[in-house]
């Protein structure tokens, strides 16, 4: 497709900064634009299996916690309407709200339905320091094979920096730059943290998330740009 037509449906603003990074040459912005949305493609299977991942071993291990695999629904009653909270009921809310839209489609509210409604969001925040005191810290034995040094501020980090990315990857927000330079910086460094987050989850885990990983051969494209 010629510049001026891809400009004309994907907008000027959009593709400036694609211009500007390969100074101003459209072939390479074009070349650059079709690096940076394939290279998001590719983080797809693997932000959507870690996500999967991550919130199961976390329902997991809060059923444990509350010797109840409906602790979901309950807690709504339970930590997550402690006074301490102040006005901040996030993960209640979630859950109400994910109740309303199950009863609207005419459905039963049964724990896996609303685990299933739940953000990415919603399941990192169990490492927010409210929170994490709220359920005695019990989220951090889902990295049994953590080093000893990582504690909860470590990995509430960690899932934060994914779950910014992944939000930015969702909303077709450009990952190759730092500033107007083209650098994948930041998007190889999310990678990094998924994998080590999943080692310390279950090591198995990463080998099979690697079969779907084609991250670094996209990455690696903006060196024939």
């Amino acid at each position: 497709m010629e510049y001026p037509k891809l400009e004309k449906y994907l907008s000027q603003p959009r593709l400036d900064r694609f211009l500007i990074a390969t100074g101003n040459s459209k072939s390479k912005a074009q070349k650059l634009y079709r690096i940076n949305l394939k290279t998001a493609q590719a983080f797809y299977p693997v932000l959507n299996l870690f996500e999967i991942f991550f919130r199961n071993i976390v329902n997991h291990q809060m059923s444990l916690h509350f010797e109840n695999p409906n602790w979901i629904i309950t807690e709504k009653k339970g930590f997550m309407n402690d006074s301490s909270l102040g006005s901040k009921f996030f993960l209640k809310n979630s859950i109400i709200k994910a109740e309303k839209i199950i009863r609207r489609k005419k459905g039963t509210v049964t724990s896996g339905k609303v685990i299933a409604e739940q953000s990415f969001g919603f399941w990192t925040s169990l490492f927010d320091t409210h929170h994490y005191k709220l359920i005695g810290g019990t989220v951090i034995h889902c990295f049994p094979n953590k080093p000893n040094y990582v504690n909860r501020n470590i990995l509430n980090q960690k899932l934060n920096n994914i779950r910014e990315f992944r939000n930015r990857v969702y909303h077709n927000e450009p990952i190759c730059f730092n500033g107007n330079i083209i650098n994948f910086t930041e998007a190889t460094n999310i990678k990094n943290e998924i994998y080590e987050l999943l080692e310390w989850i279950d090591t198995d885990l990463t080998d099979y998330v690697n079969y779907f990983n084609g991250i670094d051969t996209e990455i690696n494209r903006v060196n024939n740009l």
